[in-house]
C-alpha cells in the first residue's frame, strides 16, 4: 500500500440554497445530496481515484450509516479491511450548506471519529508500517492525530499533515510533520493571522518552518498555493475553473499532494498535482463525489483540460 489515510469518516447531507442563512432565517433550497465524507474518507477516495494503492483507517458507527459509507467508499478501490465499527456511538454526520457563490457553511457531528485512539494506531501498526505516505487531519481528537504522526515518523512514512478543522495544536507534533497544508483561517489558527497575500503566505509558511515542519504549504483558494521546504519556495496559482461548489476541495489538494510525493514527485511538482486535483473539485457538486480521477489531474496540468 502507498497512501495509508488515517482520519475521519462521516455521511454528508449537502443542500444547495440561494445564499446561507442568517441566524432565524428559513430559506427554500434547491436540491440536496446524501454521500460519504469527512475530510479522511475524502483524501482517501481522491488518492485511490488518481491510482495509487491507499488503505483508510477510521471508525463508523454500527448503524445505516456505516454500512452504506462502507459499501460505498469500498467500491472506489480503498481498502477498507481496518474501517472499525462502534458499537457504542454513531458514524459521523456533516450537514452542509452551498450558496449560488459556491461558498459554503458546515456543522459537523463527529460520533464515532471523536472515539478514536491510540488503540486504533495499534491495530493498524502494520499499515504505518508499509506505507509511503500517511495524510492525517484534526477530524478525530487532536491527541490521536499527534500520536497517528508519531507512529508514521517512526516508520519513515512522510507524514502529510491536514490540519483542519482549525485548532490550536500542540507544539511538540510539528516535529513529525513533513508537510503541513493549512488554508488560510487553519493557517490564522496555527501563527496568529490570517494570510491575505502572497508575502502573508510566505511568512507563515517560514513561521510553521521554524516550528519544525518539514515543508509548509499555504492553501489560498481561488489565489492558489504558496510553499517553503528546507532546498526550494514558491507560489503556484490557482487553475482557472467554472467553480461551482468549494466544499472538499481543500481535500482533494491533499490527494493530489500525496499522490505525487508517494510517486516520488518533487514539492513543486506535489503542489501542482494539488491544486489541479483542488481545481477540479470545486466544479462538481458534493465532497467525496468531486474528488477527481488521474486522467482529468493529468489533462489539466497538461493544459488539455
Amino acid at each position: 500500500m502507498d497512501i495509508l489515510v488515517f482520519g475521519s469518516i462521516s455521511m454528508d447531507l449537502t443542500t444547495y440554497v440561494p445564499t446561507l442563512p442568517r441566524l432565524g432565517e428559513t430559506l427554500r433550497g434547491s436540491s440536496y445530496i446524501t454521500v460519504p465524507g469527512g475530510k479522511g474518507d475524502n483524501q482517501a477516495v481522491a488518492a485511490a481515484r488518481m491510482g495509487v494503492r491507499t488503505q483508510f483507517i477510521g471508525r463508523v458507527g454500527a448503524d445505516r450509516f456505516g454500512d452504506e459509507v462502507i459499501r460505498i467508499v469500498s467500491q472506489e478501490g480503498v481498502d477498507v479491511s481496518e474501517l472499525l465499527r462502534d458499537k457504542d456511538h454513531a458514524t459521523g454526520l456533516a450537514v452542509i450548506s452551498v450558496d449560488e457563490n459556491a461558498d459554503n457553511s458546515i456543522i459537523i457531528i463527529s460520533g464515532a471519529n471523536m472515539e478514536m485512539d491510540e488503540t486504533d494506531i495499534a491495530r493498524a501498526e502494520s499499515a504505518f508500517r508499509e506505507a509511503k505516505v500517511v495524510m492525517l487531519q484534526l477530524e478525530i481528537p487532536v491527541s490521536t492525530s499527534v500520536a497517528a504522526a508519531k507512529m508514521a515518523k517512526e516508520k519513515g512514512a512522510v507524514v502529510v499533515f491536514d490540519p483542519a478543522p482549525a485548532l490550536k495544536m500542540p507544539d511538540d507534533v510539528f516535529k513529525f510533520i513533513d508537510v503541513i497544508t493549512p488554508n488560510e483561517v487553519e493557517t490564522e489558527a496555527i501563527v496568529g493571522f490570517y494570510p491575505q497575500t502572497e508575502k502573508d503566505a510566505a511568512k507563515a509558511a517560514h513561521m510553521l518552518r521554524e516550528k519544525g515542519v518539514g515543508t509548509a504549504v499555504i492553501k489560498m483558494g481561488a489565489q492558489g498555493a504558496y510553499f517553503e521546504s528546507g532546498t526550494d519556495s514558491g507560489f503556484v496559482p490557482a487553475f482557472k475553473v467554472n467553480a461551482i461548489d468549494t466544499v472538499a476541495a481543500g481535500d482533494a489538494f491533499n490527494g493530489g499532494l500525496a499522490v505525487a510525493l508517494a510517486e516520488g514527485k518533487s514539492i513543486v511538482e506535489a503542489v501542482r498535482w494539488g491544486a489541479a486535483a483542488g481545481a477540479i473539485a470545486t466544479t462538481r457538486k458534493g465532497a467525496m463525489p468531486a474528488m477527481p480521477f488521474r486522467n482529468e489531474v493529468e489533462d489539466l496540468l497538461s493544459g488539455n483540460a
